[in-house]
């Protein structure tokens, strides 16, 4: 997996009832793009998370990170 701040990372739910949660990746904290990243979700706190396999990386436009 490998990402650049200013990707999202969609976690799919895992169960009945749990939704996909979306969050905006505000720092790449392993070489390379690879995990752990900062995120910080819609309502605005922020965790370090090394994504599992239920995660995908949605990739931004460079021009459109950081803004």
């Amino acid at each position: 997996m490998e990402a650049h701040a200013g990707d999202r990372l969609l976690t799919h739910g895992r169960t009945v009832g749990r939704h996909d949660e979306v969050a905006e990746i505000v720092e790449v904290l392993g070489d390379g793009g690879e995990p752990p990243y900062r995120l910080r979700f819609e309502d605005g706190h922020e965790s370090i998370r090394s994504p599992g396999p239920d995660s995908v990386v949605q990739h931004t436009a460079p021009e459109d990170r950081n803004r």
